[in-house]
């Protein structure tokens, strides 16, 4: 046994194990190794309270995968862990310095299963490619978004691919998972009305899908649509994706462009409240598809916990003819959807809208400029116009509008997540707000239902309670090298991330760029700077390198 006295550090960018004096491997046979990365940082971003910190020092118990201590650098703070009298313990310093260090990056809206549809159209992916090639594709996808820095996603439908992201998210689960990929939370089948959605059967109309292959499960009613989330719940689905409205008269193509493209409430409002409060009753949030000022409407009414797209509010469907005519039912609508700590999170993604543009059609410059008219509107909102503070807010938090990133990501070719951030930043949005929508905002939105309210907040509490307390014992760690035993958390469900906090995962990107100047220096840095990636205490990016994982 090797005590800590007879341990040096690993250092900077290398991947080397501590060694003992004599030159040979410490300790790595031990069932009891306790391993843990020290990141020397020279700049941290903290994501509640949405600042730069200087000269940090992010300690990381590597067979937990959390963090255990943030220290200022020169308060030499941070050394109380290898002044510790411990057995088998293995210090790796890793020297970022000239790198930012945030919290991984969340993307709230991707589809894993799809690709861009600039290389196959959506109706030949669902009716045409295997899947077998999806699921493949999927496997893909999930290490390109981890590479870009993106450790956690939410996957709001398979589009025709049946339950195969509960599959994938087995593959992707765990601190060691089977392939690499980022925490993923996923919805299997969205639920649409009949006659809704794709792919069309141009042959036989009125026939459900082509050969069988639905972009989506359809439920009429109330019985049905119960029966439909209940089912999906069942499946082990961890939101349920609805579709609140969309383009049910496609078919009309030929005669009325306009009306054929026009997004119209699907669900009524008593199977819009069945299909949220059954969820609710069973612990799984909902997630609307929802573009129409009505639809949105109702759907925020009756508790729904995100909107997604949300391009045509600016458009308005009041039906009192004072607020149509002021403009008043829009910016009402918008201030109850990006309320700060409110129920619903608004999940703008503004990178669908912007792909569909770059297409050069009509239809497409018209759907970017309802969009930005939308997102520029919200970021008018104040959120000093509240009163009070959210039930779980943290220790720290600067409150902002509930606005996390989500770009819809497959439309546009995934490892481009952070599209949707630059495109936020090109629009208007402080640098700060948008990493901070990108980050915690986006653990806020995905998160599970037991995370919410002051329920949520005393559990958070406990946590980082508790991981200070084990920072003060000898008893800190244990387990083996792949991170099995007595301490071994759930890092996919059981811990919070999306901020740089003790007893958070340790999910971290680093970034070389400069992300406090202009748009430009942001999108430089968001989407080709990404130097460091780190998920659940695990490196799988350094020196802009993949780490391959044995």
């Amino acid at each position: 046994m090797t005590s800590t006295r007879h341990l040096s550090q690993a250092s900077n960018s290398g991947s080397g194990s501590a060694t003992n004096d004599e030159g040979t491997t410490a300790a790595t046979s031990s069932h009891r190794v306790r391993r843990l990365y020290q990141i020397h940082v020279g700049q941290l971003f903290d994501s509640v309270g949405r600042v730069l910190v200087k000269d940090q020092v992010v300690t990381v118990d590597r067979n937990r995968g959390v963090i255990v201590d943030i220290s200022d650098e020169r308060s030499q703070g941070w050394q109380w862990i290898i002044e510790k009298e411990e057995a088998d313990l293995v210090v790796e310093k890793i020297n970022l310095e000239g790198l930012v260090l945030l919290p991984g990056f969340v993307d709230v809206h991707v589809h894993l299963f799809l690709h861009p549809y600039s290389e196959t159209s959506w109706d030949d992916q669902v009716t045409k490619e295997s899947l077998s090639e999806r699921t493949v594709r999927a496997t893909v996808h999930a290490r390109r978004t981890l590479l870009a820095g993106y450790t956690t996603v939410r996957d709001l439908g398979t589009e025709g691919a049946l339950d195969a992201d509960i599959g994938l998210r087995k593959c992707l689960a765990g601190q060691h998972p089977m392939i690499p990929g980022p925490r993923y939370y996923c919805a299997t089948k969205a639920i649409v009305t009949t006659g809704s959605y794709g792919p069309k059967n141009t042959l036989i109309p009125s026939q459900q899908g082509v050969d069988g292959m639905r972009g989506a499960e359809p439920a009429d009613g109330v019985a049905q649509c119960i029966q439909e989330v209940r089912r999906q719940i069942g499946a082990g689905a961890d939101w349920i994706k609805i579709y609140a409205d969309y383009r049910p008269r496609i078919l009309t193509s030929p005669v009325s462009f306009s009306t054929a493209m026009r997004s119209i409430a699907t669900f009524n409002k008593d199977e819009l409240k069945a299909m949220i409060d059954t969820a609710h009753a069973l612990g799984v949030k909902v997630a609307a598809h929802a573009n129409s000022f009505r639809a949105i409407s109702n759907a925020v009414d009756l508790g729904v916990d995100s909107i997604e797209h949300g391009g045509h509010i600016c458009l308005g469907e009041e039906e009192d003819e004072e607020e149509a005519e002021n403009g008043t039912g829009v910016t009402e609508l918008l201030k109850k959807l990006v309320k700060p700590g409110g129920k619903t999170t608004f999940v703008p993604t503004t990178a669908v809208f912007y792909t569909i543009f770059q297409g050069g059609t009509v239809y497409g410059k018209q759907q970017w400029e309802l969009c930005k008219r939308t997102f520029e509107a919200a970021l008018k909102v104040d959120p000093s116009d509240y009163d009070g503070h959210a039930a779980d807010g943290l220790d720290g938090e600067n409150p902002d509008l509930n606005i996390a990133c989500g770009g819809d990501t497959a439309v546009f070719p995934h490892g481009d997540n952070a599209l949707e951030m630059s495109l936020m930043r090109k629009l208007g949005a402080e640098w700060e707000r948008v990493l901070g929508w990108g980050t915690y905002g986006g653990w806020k939105c995905v998160r599970g239902m037991e995370w919410e309210g002051t329920k949520g907040r005393k559990k958070l509490e406990r946590i980082e309670a508790r991981e200070r307390q084990r920072a003060n014992s000898s008893a800190i760690g244990g387990g083996d090298e792949k991170g099995g035993g007595d301490d071994d958390l759930d890092l996919d469900r059981g811990v919070p991330f999306g901020a740089i906090r003790v007893g958070w995962a340790a999910d971290f990107v680093g970034i070389r760029e400069k992300l406090d100047g202009t748009p430009e220096q942001f999108e430089s840095a968001v989407m080709r700077g990404v130097e460091f990636v780190m998920k659940g205490g695990v490196i799988y990016k350094r020196d802009g390198k993949e780490v391959l994982q044995g």
